[in-house]
């Protein structure tokens, strides 16, 4: 990162837990300042005492435009400046798709989709204003394959390389770009809420994954810090998998 009188800022959705607070952790030690953007007030003021000052937190409701204009509002008042968001913030709830609801299904495409859109729009005149800004959207490995159970949240997920695709053409002339990673399968609370319920079978997942193994969201952050900072100045509409390859595999051919 460049230095300057003031620390570059980076926004967070979902910055309160997982890959957004380790993002968050990234961009800190990179000498940023991160503010958190999430609905969970707890999880907020826990993430904040252990990041220290150089974090802020709001509560944002990305399914709530009115809720993620009022963050990025209090962007422009408190830090003064945005050079990076990360949108993070999402949900998983696994069911079979002749069973998902209308509410169920659209419910998950405003949180992720809708959301991630929400948070894009608002951030874009603070962005523009530092002319070398960047956005990171969180895709998936469901954003390219087919998984039984999670037709709102594949919907979703693939959406946001179309989201991302576009804004990265369109907002290009104002020097921002924008640029997606596709994590795989990794270790988290949520995903250990899952296992623990039985939706999710993490041998399965590691005998299906060449590298044999869950992601740390250390580093699904490494790969986000990447696109954020001038270190991928010319990427630019980039969909970047950190999936152990699981995307790729061809063993069940052999």
């Amino acid at each position: 990162m460049k230095n300057n009188l003031r620390p570059p800022v980076a926004a967070i959705t979902g910055g309160a837990s997982g890959i957004g607070l380790e993002s968050a952790r990234r961009w800190i030690a990179d000498g940023g300042t991160a503010v958190l953007l999430d609905l969970a007030r707890p999880a907020l003021d826990k993430a904040l005492a252990e990041l220290g000052g150089r974090a802020r937190g709001a509560v944002v409701d990305v399914a709530d435009n009115a809720s993620v204009l009022a963050g990025f509002q209090s962007i422009r008042e408190i830090e003064g400046r945005l050079d990076a968001v990360v949108n993070s913030a999402g949900i998983a709830r696994p069911g079979p798709s002749s069973e998902v609801s209308d509410e169920e299904f659209t419910h998950m495409l405003d949180i992720h989709l809708t959301g991630a859109m929400r948070s894009c729009r608002a951030a874009y005149p603070l962005l523009k204003r530092t002319g070398r800004g960047t956005i990171v959207n969180l895709a998936s490995v469901a954003s390219l394959t087919g998984m039984p159970g999670r037709a709102s949240y594949t919907t979703a997920k693939a959406g946001i390389v179309g989201l991302t695709r576009t804004l990265a053409v369109e907002w290009a002339p104002d020097g921002i770009r924008v640029n997606a990673v596709g994590p795989g399968y990794v270790r988290t609370a949520l995903t250990d809420t899952l296992v623990a319920e039985g939706k999710l079978d993490d041998a399965l997942i590691k005998a299906r994954t060449p590298l044999g193994r869950f992601a740390d969201p250390e580093e699904i952050a490494e790969a986000i810090h990447f696109l954020s900072t001038p270190a991928s100045s010319y990427v630019n509409g980039h969909l970047l998998m950190v999936d152990g390859g699981m995307t790729v595999d061809g063993n069940w051919y052999s």
